[in-house]
Parts: C-alpha cells; sequence; structure tokens
C-alpha cells in the first residue's frame, strides 16, 4: 500500500499540491486533459521547473482563455459529478470541497449550497482539488499524513478584501488539526490547502515508518526570505508493523507543581479522565530550591488538548503548561465476559502480537463483587485468570479454592 507524507515547513496551498506531485514524476499534461473533462472552459497545466534555496521544484499556473464565473458549491458538486472521471476521484474532490464549503458557510453565516464561492470557485481552485484527488489515484496512494500546519501571520488581499491570517475559513478548516503560529509574514496555508490536507491526512506528527520510493517539491508563489516557500510530499510503502497494533497520534501534556495541597490530586484525576484523557501519571520530582513536586503528565487525542489544559489550570495551582505530539502503537484490545462461580465478571481482552489473547479483569467489577461476598479480592482475580487459563472465555465456569 502506498503512502504520502505531506511536509508541511512552509505552508501548503493547491498550486504547491498539484507541482509535488508533478515533481514526482504525473504528467502536467495528462492533469490537463482529465481536466477537461470537468467542463470548465479551455484550460491547461503548466509546469516549470524553478529553485528556492537550491532546491529544484515545480511551480503549477493554470492558464485559461475565457475568465470563468464564481460559482457556489452545488455548480461545483454538479461540475465533478459529471465529469468523466473514477467514482474514487470524484468522491475525493467533493469531501474536498465539502469541507471548505462548510468552513465558509461558518464564516459567512449561510447555507453549505448557497456558499459563493471567489477564490476558492475559481478555475485554478477547482484545477488544483481535483488535480489533487487525480494525483492519488495515479500514484495508487491509499493513506497521506501530514506534518502539524504553520499558520503564518499579517494580513491577505481577498475578495472579501483585506482579511487577517490565518484566514477565518481557514481556521474553520484546519479546527481540531495540529498547528502552529510564527512570525512569518504571510498567509502560509490557504483555504484550498487546508481543505485538501484536512481531508485527505489521517493523522498527524512526523514521517512515519516507511521505505521512500519518491520524493517531490512543489512552490508556492511568495519568495521567503527565513525559508524556500515549498510544498514537501514523500510518497513509499509503509513499513509493516508488528501485527494487530492500532497506530494514532496523541498529545502529552504535562506540568511539573509544588505549592499544591496533595489532597487535590486525587480529584484532579478523576476530571482529568472526565475531561478525555486517555491516561494521567504522576511521577515525584525534585524542582528548583529542591523542593519536592510532583509532575503530572497526561495523555490525550490531539482534540481535548485545549479541554484538558482548561482542566488543569482549573483545578491545580500550576502556571504553565508543555505539550507535544508523540505517535503511539497499542496492541487490539476488546471487551469480554468470563463465568466464574461469582458470575459473569468483565475483562479486556489484548491480542499479542503472536496472536495470543490476554485477558485482564476489570478493577471496580471484581472489587465489588469481593465485598458482595466477603472473599479476598485476589480470590475473585484467580477466578477470573483460572477461567481465561486457555484463552477461553466461552462461558465455562471454573472456580478453585
Amino acid at each position: 500500500m502506498m503512502h504520502a507524507h505531506f511536509d508541511c515547513f512552509s505552508g501548503i496551498s493547491g498550486d504547491m499540491v498539484l507541482g509535488a506531485f508533478v515533481d514526482m514524476g504525473v504528467s502536467a499534461q495528462w492533469l490537463t486533459e482529465m481536466i477537461r473533462s470537468l467542463s470548465i472552459g479551455e484550460v491547461e497545466i503548466v509546469a516549470r521547473d524553478v529553485k528556492k534555496s537550491g532546491i529544484g521544484a515545480k511551480k503549477i499556473t493554470v492558464l485559461e482563455k475565457i475568465a470563468s464565473p464564481a460559482r457556489n458549491y452545488r455548480d461545483i458538486v454538479a461540475i465533478i459529478e459529471n465529469a468523466r472521471l473514477s467514482d474514487k476521484v470524484k468522491s475525493a474532490a467533493v469531501a474536498i470541497f465539502s469541507r471548505i464549503a462548510d468552513a465558509e458557510a461558518r464564516v459567512h453565516r449561510c447555507e453549505k449550497d448557497d456558499v459563493h464561492f471567489h477564490e476558492v470557485g475559481a478555475v485554478d481552485s477547482i484545477v488544483d482539488v481535483v488535480g489533487a484527488a487525480l494525483c492519488l489515484d495515479y500514484l495508487h496512494i491509499e493513506s497521506v499524513s501530514s506534518s502539524a500546519l504553520p499558520l503564518g501571520s499579517g494580513f491577505v488581499d481577498c475578495a472579501h478584501g483585506k482579511l487577517p491570517v490565518p484566514a477565518p475559513a481557514t481556521l474553520e478548516i484546519v479546527k481540531g488539526l495540529p498547528v502552529y503560529g510564527g512570525a512569518s509574514d504571510g498567509e502560509l496555508v490557504t483555504p484550498t490547502g487546508a481543505g485538501i490536507i484536512a481531508s485527505l491526512a489521517e493523522q498527524f506528527g512526523p514521517i512515519p515508518d516507511m521505505q521512500i520510493d519518491r520524493v517531490g517539491y512543489g512552490s508556492g508563489s511568495r519568495e521567503r526570505q527565513d525559508m524556500p516557500n515549498l510544498l514537501r510530499v514523500v510518497i513509499g510503502k509503509k513499513k509493516e508493523a508488528i501485527p494487530g497494533p492500532n497506530h494514532d497520534d496523541v498529545v502529552v501534556v504535562e506540568s511539573n507543581i509544588d505549592d499544591m495541597n496533595p489532597e487535590l490530586y486525587g480529584y484532579l484525576m478523576e476530571m482529568l479522565f472526565k475531561n478525555g484523557a486517555l491516561d494521567v501519571c504522576y511521577t515525584p520530582v525534585q524542582m528548583k530550591k529542591n523542593r519536592p513536586g510532583t509532575k503530572v503528565e497526561v495523555l490525550c487525542p490531539p482534540a481535548k488538548r485545549a479541554e484538558i489544559a482548561r482542566c488543569l489550570f482549573a483545578e491545580t495551582s500550576t502556571i504553565g503548561l508543555r505539550y507535544h505530539l508523540v505517535h503511539r502503537q497499542t496492541l487490539i484490545r476488546s471487551i469480554a465476559r468470563v463465568a466464574t462461580c461469582f458470575g459473569e465478571i468483565q475483562v479486556k481482552c489484548t491480542t499479542e502480537p503472536d496472536g495470543r489473547k490476554r485477558y485482564t479483569p476489570e478493577y471496580e467489577m471484581c472489587r465489588t463483587i469481593a465485598v458482595k461476598n466477603n472473599v479476598p479480592l485476589k480470590r475473585v482475580y484467580e477466578a477470573v485468570a483460572n477461567a481465561c487459563k486457555d484463552g477461553d472465555c466461552s462461558g465455562k465456569t471454573i472456580c478453585r479454592d
């Protein structure tokens, strides 16, 4: 399975995406022929070689003989659906425009179908979006990942006048995605670029374990002094991981605290889990002036980072937090119930790399059973272990004294 990783160190736009794919070998002439099936007029995709900070790249320009009018979302979907393109390409292109239209509708307070596109509805943006879907299909790319997105700063001129960077629609599109600011003056992520990567990328973070096959560079229009204005796309085969694990990206939020009542930590942990934490860990540390403290480390989904931060600021005495994105690998887990002489008990079933099953009793249920039957907790655990010793949770009842 081919995988594409978008390295957006200088942002992302639609023409940069196409440029990177053409740099990897997709024919600009082939793209032109495919785009003409959209019936949007006589258009031509021109690719030229450029250099940014000594790095060779492709710069894409879309030429049209007669200027096309601005279109709304309904018009664009109809154009794509009626084109002579594969269902896979149509689906990907419509999904990208749908994401952009949702954002524009929220910004302009109107119905999605009636969103009147200007920049995004222009021919070059339609070419960028449909072209990106075509390139993915051409290169047999089945999965996509991306680095975090730099948003830039300053102001940008558009059909609605001068707007702050990032543009309002861009901010709506990237909700829930890892982004960061910076001192770079100008628009680094356009609505089209944001729509493409938000719709295609399944995970965000560093480049995954993979065997690289091709690397392409797509050039943006602006000249930057601090770094080359390029998008780098890497494609190849993802390395086979240990059989059965799941991969995802999570955020680690942490803080060192040395001035909080220890009684509050129990309640803090409850609130962190309530607000979406996946795991919470307390570690004793020695802090400045050799004061004993506690390192609070919270694991959470990227979309829950803001809620976890609010919880930590509200429930602790901390005045600062640290957070970073990490990639994790977990074994496949499920919930099962085993029959014992104490009745059915819920267990967590984990699939080992070699395919064997490991069963872990659910603590709260075992505790309740131990109290109710006035038996040691470890006896309840032993009953579960005996029931599962052969890896069989089919409901047999085993309880040994």
